[in-house]
């Protein structure tokens, strides 16, 4: 609830031993249908995230065509089906920005990832036995587990540079999780590892003209805007 500006649409939540899943939602694809969390087909595995999954639609088909069922169109609900398949491969199927979250109540874990390149945020805390995280740190203030202390040191290379240096932020107990990574929480441990890193510059052989060079980046700039042209609602465009 202390994030309701960013989702004014909705509110969902899913509780269990071990595990409180709470999402706010901003109606973008299946506005009436999209209701997160979202559970595989007998209630298993519960996913969630903020964001976008832009290729959504072939992993629906994918996992349709392995007998997964779907009760909606709304791009969040492959998550709890795909972790079935990739369990925690999931993050490099995905192609969008995300911060998500999965429980497997069978096997008693969390898996959280963010995007490759850090567009959405996601923080947490370590707390005791308690994992806590957010899309925001006002939500995992608003948990009561945190202290409020600061981390000075962050705060003066803030000052210095004009950004937080990840993994810190403001508060000394709360971390960013790292763009391309995910965080396991498994045998009462949690773990962060990388899924993906910067792909090296490939050289083309033979040499590419500059029209080549010219029409390749203007085709995936297509493809790229094309592919976020994906909603249910009306869109806009910020240069």
């Amino acid at each position: 609830d202390a994030m309701t500006h960013r989702g004014p649409d909705d509110r969902g939540t899913h509780r269990a031993p071990g595990v409180a899943f709470g999402v706010r939602r901003l109606s973008v694809v299946d506005v009436e249908g999209g209701h997160q969390p979202f559970s595989n087909d007998d209630g298993s595995v519960w996913g969630m995230q903020n964001g976008e999954l832009y290729n959504h639609a072939v992993l629906r088909e994918e996992l349709q065509g392995a007998g997964h069922h779907f009760a909606s169109r709304c791009d969040t609900e492959v998550l709890p089906h795909l972790y079935e398949q990739d369990g925690d491969d999931l993050p490099a199927r995905l192609m969008g920005m995300f911060g998500l979250a999965v429980w497997d109540d069978r096997r008693r874990r969390a898996l959280l990832a963010r995007d490759r390149l850090g567009i959405k945020p996601l923080y947490y805390a370590e707390v005791g036995d308690v994992l806590v995280f957010g899309s925001e740190l006002k939500s995992v203030l608003a948990s009561g587990l945190i202290p409020p202390d600061l981390d000075y040191d962050a705060i003066d290379t803030y000052l210095t540079f004009g950004f937080f240096a990840a993994p810190t932020t403001p508060l000394a107990r709360v971390r960013k999780l790292l763009p391309g990574h995910r965080l396991v929480v498994e045998y009462g441990r949690v773990r962060t590892e990388a899924y993906w890193h910067y792909p090296e510059p490939e050289v083309a052989d033979p040499p590419l003209s500059e029209r080549e060079y010219r029409d390749g980046l203007l085709d995936g700039l297509d493809t790229a805007v094309r592919r976020r042209l994906m909603s249910d609602v009306p869109l806009g465009a910020m240069l």
